[in-house]
């Protein structure tokens, strides 16, 4: 119903005042006009799920309090959701055939984790960003070229016309068993790439700018991906799933398509190991609208930890923002 992309777009990102005042502004119109495309009211409503954290204190607080008031008014349940739960069960919105165990790469500007899941909400991260997250390098490096906010869909479009094999930039795996992830040096090489050309030659052309942007790009996404499907083995899953803001990017679902559908190697134990094709079903959001961040991801999330607990009692407490929650703790 509302995005705040074109405001942060005049400040190259965001600005978390900013960001707050709008969601204060907001929040109230924004419930109005999703009740009344829904053709409900507030009493119709069964239960009301809110984002309690990780994110932004200033905007977390809006729709808490929100939330609670709202929950106390009408003696409705009111249930917790961590954001990044809500990436991931963006995959639930029009699946109902998801077969467990899944590994699932969610990763957008703010965050980057690699998740076991054995069963609704059993949350294991085996992996996490240890400094920049993909999404904010993509943005970091949008703004080091001189493009604009946020940098995940202008630099993937500018690298369909740009040769991804131009520049050798750095990929970064830590070490052979890690699913931890790294994107400082990789941003750092590229503004030193890009400092060299402008030295050179005064400005950056086009041309420059698209090979740049597809050589960061397949960087970035190899890591991604080559963690990704390492995990899919160890573990022993059935399925891949794709979440977050990068989830849209073109190339990631690519490369992982590709991995999955012809096989692929990975160094195991020292020995370059095959892996046949075809040996799980990968999931993203088709609609790029339930990648980034969304209230039905969040409604969606709600609604399975409502029926994983027993205890519905529990759902009648305040829920107050952290926005350091770990996605670890996110248990019912």
């Amino acid at each position: 119903i509302y995005s705040q992309i074109d405001l942060h777009k005049k400040t190259g990102g965001v600005v978390p005042e900013v960001a707050a005042r709008e969601h204060v502004l907001k929040i109230i119109p924004v419930l109005d006009q999703a009740l009344k495309d829904a053709g409900i009211l507030l009493r119709d409503v069964d239960a009301i799920a809110v984002t309690e954290g990780p994110g932004l204190l200033s905007s977390l607080i809006t729709g808490v309090t929100t939330a609670n008031v709202l929950s106390m008014v009408l003696n409705k349940p009111l249930i917790p959701v961590n954001h990044i739960a809500g990436h991931i069960y963006a995959n639930w919105i029009f699946n109902d055939d998801i077969r467990f165990p899944v590994v699932v790469l969610t990763v957008s500007g703010g965050h980057n984790e690699l998740v076991v899941m054995k069963n609704h909400f059993e949350f294991d991260v085996i992996g996490e960003s240890l400094d920049d997250a993909a999404g904010e390098a993509f943005d970091k490096v949008a703004r080091i070229l001189g493009l604009s906010y946020p940098g995940g869909p202008v630099i993937s479009k500018m690298a369909e016309n740009g040769d991804r094999n131009r520049f050798k930039f750095p990929k970064s795996y830590l070490s052979k068993t890690s699913y931890d992830f790294s994107f400082s040096g990789l941003k750092t090489a590229v503004l030193n790439v890009v400092k060299e050309e402008f030295s050179r030659e005064g400005k950056l052309s086009e041309e420059f700018i698209a090979d740049c942007s597809a050589s960061f790009q397949e960087a970035t996404v190899g890591v991604l991906s080559d963690k990704l499907m390492r995990a899919a083995v160890e573990f022993q899953v059935r399925e891949v799933h794709l979440a977050g803001g990068v989830s849209a990017n073109r190339r990631l679902r690519e490369v992982v398509m590709e991995k999955i559908r012809d096989g692929f190697y990975f160094n195991a134990g020292g020995k370059k190991v095959f892996f046949d094709k075809n040996l799980f079903k990968l999931r993203f959001s088709e609609d790029i609208r339930f990648c980034t961040d969304n209230a039905g991801m969040i409604a969606t999330a709600g609604y399975f930890k409502y029926i994983s607990v027993k205890n519905k009692s529990v759902f009648k407490n305040v829920v107050i923002a952290n926005p350091n929650l770990n996605l670890d703790n996110d248990t019912v």
